[in-house]
């Protein structure tokens, strides 16, 4: 397979509208969770500590979060389907990418100073931008049921 090969079915799977996560925002990842038969949502609220290959179909963030006194991290590609929604809910002024120092912190040596930041701006445009592609990929449904 050649490379161009590759990023055409990269870039099919690339969602088409995504937030601007950075490090040191607070975000809610919403996910899905299959159980059985059944999806149900989790979201999972703290502090985005990296951020790799942003433009990539493969890009990812770290999400930690301190529960009872124990640190806990995920992972999450932003491409993927099983990631419902990412909604920033806090930015923070940083000075690097990778915030793995916050690891061997607590209390409020721990804590990131604030940023303003337009929150409408940062997660409505996503959202108008969601349902318009939505909007397409319903009607490009349509021409394929009936084509076939």
């Amino acid at each position: 397979m050649s490379f161009s090969i590759l990023k055409q079915i990269g870039d099919a799977q690339k969602k088409k509208a995504v937030v601007d996560v950075r490090s040191g925002d607070t975000v809610k990842v919403t996910q899905k969770i299959k159980e059985g038969n059944k999806f149900r949502l989790q979201t999972f609220e703290g502090v985005v500590i990296r951020v790799d290959r942003k433009e990539s179909h493969t890009a990812r963030i770290v999400v930690r979060k301190v529960t009872s006194g124990v640190g806990v991290e995920k992972s999450y590609l932003i491409h993927s389907p099983l990631v419902e929604k990412i909604e920033v809910t806090k930015r923070s002024k940083v000075r690097r990418n990778n915030l793995g120092y916050l690891r061997d912190r607590s209390g409020k040596s721990a804590r990131l100073t604030g940023k303003d930041f337009d929150r409408a701006a940062v997660n409505d445009v996503t959202v108008e931008e969601v349902e318009v592609v939505t909007e397409e990929t319903k009607a490009e449904d349509k021409a394929e049921e009936k084509s076939e």
